[in-house]
């Protein structure tokens, strides 16, 4: 069971500081809204997602962030809360590899074709356009998740997008994390 504690947002949607409730079809729109504001950029698309176990739940934020190199960024969130403590690092960080791929999915051959071709005029002056999976994930030796990295770095390559891990995984290490708390 899934459900969250603002009951005037639904289930699935996104939001941000600017506006609540939007559907991945209205985000994508505002990708490309941000993309068509200057064609020429040099463009990251990143998804990630980080979870904060509480007393009675456990709160995931989604994050999607479209950044144009130096010249500003898009982002917003998606909050689900789980009614348990979920005390497993396996468990939790499978989760949230899921609820990154569950977003990517929606990002089809067609739409990613569609961000493609916004930039793909300014290629030859130096634009470029990339999807990133961020994976709250790092490989050190002190690092309780590095036993994971190749399962859920695997996981991401096998739906297309690249994977980033921790320090690089800043969409879920930092965007995300901010709103778990």
């Amino acid at each position: 069971m899934v459900f969250l504690k603002d009951a005037s947002i639904k289930i699935g949607t996104f939001q941000n500081l600017l506006e609540q409730n939007m559907t991945f079809d209205h985000v994508f729109l505002r990708i490309m809204k941000f993309m068509k504001l200057q064609p020429s950029g040099n463009y990251r698309l990143m998804l990630g997602t980080d979870s904060q176990v509480h007393a009675r739940h456990t709160v995931f934020i989604t994050g999607i962030v479209i950044k144009n190199s130096g010249k500003g960024a898009w982002a917003c969130i998606r909050k689900i809360i789980v009614p348990r403590k979920m005390l497993h690092l396996h468990e939790r960080i499978s989760y949230e590899t899921s609820l990154t791929e569950e977003v990517a999915t929606e990002l089809t051959e067609e739409r990613k074709k569609q961000l493609i071709d916004i930039v793909l005029p300014y290629v030859y002056q130096g634009s470029s356009f990339s999807i990133e999976g961020h994976i709250d994930i790092g490989s050190g030796q002190r690092n309780k998740t590095r036993e994971f990295v190749q399962e859920m770095v695997t996981r991401i390559e096998a739906i297309g997008i690249e994977p980033k891990i921790k320090p690089d995984a800043i969409v879920a290490s930092s965007y995300a994390n901010r709103y778990t708390k």
